[in-house]
């Protein structure tokens, strides 16, 4: 699974001009998943994104995780994260899962998220959603398990 994880002051997803999620500071989570992923790799990748050392300590330094802080954790899905890139001018997803085999695992990574840590919001998995975030940095890290 992919994670492409932006420190926000605040973010927000909207669809039919709707917010269905939204948090203040935290990490917004565009969330990829591939062929070959499964609930262990969703577990990693969530470990991860929790436990992530990103936001500053007193002395200016990434040495808090999000736990650390108490931020929010807004995931989205995200269907072109683990598009092949390397060549020609249009993107290829043959090494993205299935959209019953991407939704089945975004919704187990968001249950999970529920579950462990108490500031979870979600965008629509499939649905047109528009994302805004004010990225805090700007902070961005690709994570993959």
């Amino acid at each position: 699974m992919i994670g492409l994880l932006q420190r926000v002051s605040e973010a927000a997803v909207r669809v039919d001009g709707e917010v269905v999620g939204e948090i203040g500071r935290g990490l917004l989570v565009l969330v990829g998943v591939q062929k070959d992923d499964n609930e262990r790799r969703a577990d990693r990748l969530l470990q991860r994104l929790l436990g992530y050392r990103v936001f500053p300590d007193d002395s200016g330094r990434m040495n808090r995780s999000l736990t650390d802080i108490r931020g929010g954790l807004l995931l989205v899905p995200q269907f072109t994260l683990p598009a092949d890139t390397r060549k020609g001018t249009r993107p290829g997803f043959s090494t993205a899962a299935s959209p019953e085999e991407g939704k089945r695992l975004f919704h187990y990574f968001l249950h999970q998220a529920r579950q462990q840590y108490p500031y979870v919001s979600s965008g629509c998995f499939g649905a047109d959603m528009q994302v805004s975030l004010v990225n805090d940095g700007p902070v961005t890290f690709w994570l993959q398990t």
